[in-house]
């Protein structure tokens, strides 16, 4: 698609991510907006994370940025893009938990959520070790599957409606990172060093990105609900 072609592609994708959610946060009903703080927190928490493992595997060739489709404006050595991107892309995130626990108020996976995270946990801690030289491979699945683990045995109420969430945002998921993978758009925004991931993919997204995101959206949403807890006026 040619209105793609552009060195702000990638500003467009975020735009896209953050628009409607960040509007829609003032609504009546959601009031999203009186849980910034605690969403800011969050999402500073999993940045900690997220952007130190972020810059290493940049400078370290296991994923790249495009330069016809970014600004080039950088910081801490990674696009500006990219850094926005683990503010807006959680920030949906939440917003879609959010309208969804809202709507539904039923808990739709509670009764399959421990079977289904504890057999993905231990799925992924194989793979992790069967993949141990896909450097992408070995630090996302081993990373998210230990994080299933210690999020199982502490067992929070909020976790069925969590994955419910992850599977909604798969939706947007499949359309912002198949054109940043290189779906519609003449080659990728990110590249990944093939010698580093399975190889597998779904349209144009490597399978470790689907792992990436569960592990990404897992942590804002603990510490988001852990601090929004701490954060209730005591009765």
């Amino acid at each position: 698609m040619a209105f793609l072609e552009s060195k702000y592609l990638y500003f467009m994708l975020l735009a896209f991510t953050i628009v409607y959610p960040i509007s829609q946060s003032f609504e009546y009903r959601i009031q999203m907006y009186k849980k910034f703080k605690f969403l800011g927190f969050a999402i500073s928490m999993m940045m900690l994370v997220f952007i130190p493992w972020d810059i290493y595997f940049t400078e370290e060739g296991i994923w790249w940025f495009n330069s016809s489709y970014i600004t080039e404006i950088y910081i801490f050595n990674l696009p500006v893009e990219e850094v926005l991107f683990f503010i807006f892309v959680p920030f949906a995130c939440v917003f879609i938990y959010e309208v969804l626990n809202y709507f539904i108020k039923v808990d739709l996976l509670a009764s399959i959520v421990r079977p289904f995270l504890v057999l993905l946990s231990i799925c992924l801690l194989f793979l992790a070790m069967q993949y141990s030289g896909q450097l992408y491979t070995f630090v996302c699945f081993s990373s998210t599957g230990i994080a299933l683990i210690v999020i199982l045995l502490i067992n929070p109420i909020w976790l069925g409606k969590f994955l419910f969430a992850y599977f909604v945002t798969l939706i947007p998921f499949l359309f912002v990172n198949g054109i940043l993978t290189g779906s519609l758009i003449v080659s990728p925004v990110v590249n990944y060093n093939d010698a580093e991931i399975i190889g597998l993919r779904i349209l144009t997204i490597p399978v470790e990105d689907f792992v990436y995101n569960l592990l990404m959206f897992l942590l804002v949403i603990a510490a988001y609900e852990k601090s929004s807890l701490i954060g209730q006026p005591k009765s």
